[in-house]
């Protein structure tokens, strides 16, 4: 029964990721884990491909429109690229199994992935609920080149490729206000640009774990992300008439209350 409530939120993941630009990638871990029964290390290397295939399809509708400015998505991708393919390729097979013990609670790499997840959670939900409704550029601003903070831009780069190496999420969270901000692009055109780097550091960084002999289930996941793509394309259809910033604060206290049931499920009822 669960995994029908775990198609049914692949959609959602799906379409949240075609009106926000990022969002919906949050929740393709828990959805895998609580929902699919897959375990964590492995949900996240499925994520990786899930989230990047969608992106995939969900940037090319705003390349069509013209709303993707390829040289933001590669000046940040440069620092980005080789963060998550190191975190993939070399620093998540190169953790024990266990790691240390804290208040009778042994910390494996399971529960390591799990916790750092739900902090990534809570902190991406803090991000939307304080973003305000509306503030939508003037159309005429989409023609703006962009402006860019270089430091800005490749330090997020980093700080984004090792959070979608490490736990799987594409982190649209950080990008949008990093191109908005660091790059001066309108919110629309930050949208595209952020599925095109979510889609590209997603797919680079789940090569990364077929070079290291992960296991993979390619029906189970085929089948998980045939959902996904249905949502991204109706959420793509939808943000013509739905602006994303006026549902993130709701998506937001979702995300917040996902993210503390995952703490207070992992270490406070778990191990009792």
């Amino acid at each position: 029964m669960l995994h029908y409530f775990g198609y049914f939120a692949a959609i959602f993941i799906g379409l949240s990721l075609g009106i926000m630009g990022g969002g919906g990638s949050i929740l393709t871990v828990p959805v895998l884990v609580y929902l699919m029964g897959v375990s964590p290390v492995l949900s996240t290397a499925y994520s990786l491909f899930v989230v990047g295939s969608t992106s995939v399809v969900g940037a090319s509708g705003y390349f069509r429109k013209g709303l993707v400015s390829l040289k933001t998505a590669i000046v940040f991708l440069l620092p980005s690229l080789l963060a998550v393919f190191a975190v993939r390729k070399v620093l998540l097979p190169a953790i024990p199994h266990e790691l240390f013990t804290v208040s009778g609670i042994v910390f494996t790499k399971d529960l390591l992935v799990l916790v750092a997840f739900a902090v990534l959670m809570v902190v991406a939900a803090a991000a939307m609920i304080r973003s305000r409704a509306g503030g939508e550029p003037d159309p005429d601003e989409l023609s703006t080149a962009p402006t860019f903070n270089y430091p800005l831009i490749l330090g997020i780069g980093l700080v984004v490729g090792t959070l979608t190496g490490f736990v799987g999420a594409g982190g649209g969270f950080l990008i949008i206000p990093a191109l908005v901000l660091g790059a001066r692009l309108p919110m629309k055109l930050a949208v595209g640009t952020s599925l095109a780097i979510i889609a590209l550091n997603s797919l680079i960084g789940f090569t990364g774990d077929l070079s290291a002999g992960t296991p993979i289930a390619w029906s189970f996941l085929l089948g998980f992300l045939a959902f996904a793509l249905g949502g991204i394309m109706l959420g793509t259809y939808l943000a013509r008439f739905i602006p994303g910033a006026r549902l993130k604060p709701a998506f937001g206290w979702f995300t917040l209350a996902m993210g503390t049931f995952i703490l207070a499920k992992e270490l406070l009822f778990h191990h009792t």
